[in-house]
């Protein structure tokens, strides 16, 4: 029987670092790993400029989402409209994907649980439970934990959910 082959794949556009990123990347997420990995060839030479035999792209998996990275070339970078998110059951896990992603990124955009990781790809490192609070039947409470959402840069779960419980924040 044939291989499904999933029907949305992320594609990445690097510079020249797909093998390095996929890497980074498979070495943070527990269940991971690259998958094949093509090179450029003498083809196309002409439009792309790499280097024949240079690594054209990589394949990997993180906790079961299939990306491919491409060393495209310097036309393209990434911005803030697209962002990953991971949800965490707890601070430890948040502690850890901020801590390893954060890592040699641009700590100007660190923002409400948002970074740019050291590729310039931003990921979003929230607590499952944001949703909830963000969401809280009581806009009071909703309020008192964005002010506070709003002053972090790493999100720290303690403070959000005292600031949805303490009335005179």
């Amino acid at each position: 029987m044939k291989n499904k082959i999933q029907k949305i794949t992320t594609n990445l556009w690097f510079d020249s670092q797909a093998e390095e990123a996929a890497k980074f990347y498979t070495s943070i997420f527990e269940n991971s790993k690259i998958g094949r990995i093509t090179s450029y060839g003498n083809e196309g030479n002409q439009i792309h400029g790499k280097t024949m035999g240079s690594v054209m792209t990589v394949e990997f998996e993180l906790e079961g989402q299939k990306f491919v990275a491409l060393n495209g070339g310097p036309q393209f970078k990434f911005t803030e409209a697209i962002s990953f998110i991971i949800h965490c059951e707890d601070q430890k896990e948040l502690d850890y994907y901020w801590g390893k992603l954060s890592e040699g990124g641009d700590e100007k955009a660190q923002v409400c649980g948002w970074l740019k990781d050291q590729f310039g790809v931003s990921w979003q490192i929230i607590p499952e439970s944001l949703t909830e609070m963000v969401n809280d039947s009581n806009p009071e409470k909703s309020e008192r934990m964005m002010k506070a959402l709003l002053q972090m840069k790493k999100i720290d779960i303690k403070t959000l959910e005292q600031a949805i419980k303490d009335k005179f924040q």
